[in-house]
């Protein structure tokens, strides 16, 4: 997590960016590289905005019909959120400084949970979202064990009820419902994506900016999620990664990470005391 002081931004506004985030690996890959002609979807999370409320946690859960796994598992490690909430503590014990940083799935260019799929069940999709088909899934969970971010989430048990009724009009009917056995991550609420898809071709027109609103960005109360089309130099969401605060998570990994940051600056005013 990249964080300075405004002092520190006025000095070196590049200062979110550092040395691994500079490299580029464009030439020196084995991964093939895609061209997109139309959208190319990506996000942008500013951290001076976020205060860690969850409710991005909780609108995901609720969008995607994402399984309430109870708190055994969870202590297991299996929680089933989609996109978690990391808190980073700087500081003395008695009085640290806290920071939270969003992690949903980083949808890389060059995403290692593709390439070791035995059945093809994750895969690039032409608009540059890695893409999950549940009923190809093994549950080899290879595609966990080899993404760096730890965004991937196993079903271990049956938790999905197919038969009570008044469970019905809970779930979301454009989403999937998971069983057991299978992987699942964030998708960038891929069905808000095709229903703007398919709403524009009917009106004979391309998606406009901020036509589709992710269910994480549309319930951030900060507006600290940002969503769009990464190949509109005009977008939101584009302009936001221009900016000097713009960095991806481990980049040096040649990830090449759609989700991107904005660092944290802070101003605190010295002559106040902690």
């Amino acid at each position: 997590m990249q964080i300075g002081s405004l002092d520190d931004f006025r000095k070196n506004p590049n200062f979110a960016q550092n040395e691994s985030n500079q490299i580029d690996y464009h030439g020196n890959s084995l991964y093939p590289n895609f061209k997109y002609d139309g959208y190319s979807w990506g996000l942008s999370i500013d951290l001076n905005r976020c205060v860690g409320c969850n409710a991005c946690v909780v609108a995901c859960v609720s969008e995607n019909n994402i399984a309430v796994v109870g708190k055994d598992q969870v202590a297991r490690g299996r929680s089933m959120h989609w996109i978690r909430i990391d808190t980073y503590f700087r500081g003395g014990l008695d009085n640290p400084e806290v920071y939270y940083q969003p992690l949903p799935c980083m949808q890389c260019e060059n995403a290692p949970c593709e390439y070791v799929c035995p059945v093809g069940a994750t895969t690039h999709s032409p608009e540059g979202l890695n893409d999950m088909t549940y009923n190809r899934c093994v549950g080899t969970r290879y595609c966990s064990n080899n993404c760096p971010y730890k965004v991937r989430r196993f079903n271990f048990y049956l938790y999905s009820d197919y038969t009570t009724p008044s469970l019905f009009g809970v779930r979301n009917p454009n989403v999937t419902v998971r069983s057991r056995g299978v992987m699942e991550k964030c998708t960038y609420c891929v069905q808000r994506i095709n229903a703007a898809k398919i709403r524009s071709e009917v009106e004979n027109r391309t998606i406009t900016d901020g036509e589709i609103v992710t269910a994480c960005q549309q319930a951030c109360p900060a507006e600290a999620i940002v969503f769009g089309n990464i190949n509109d130099p005009n977008s939101r969401v584009s302009k936001l990664k221009a900016q000097t605060r713009n960095y991806g998570l481990l980049v040096d990994l040649n990830t090449r990470p759609r989700t991107t940051y904005l660092a944290r600056v802070r101003n605190p005013n010295p002559e106040i005391r902690g």
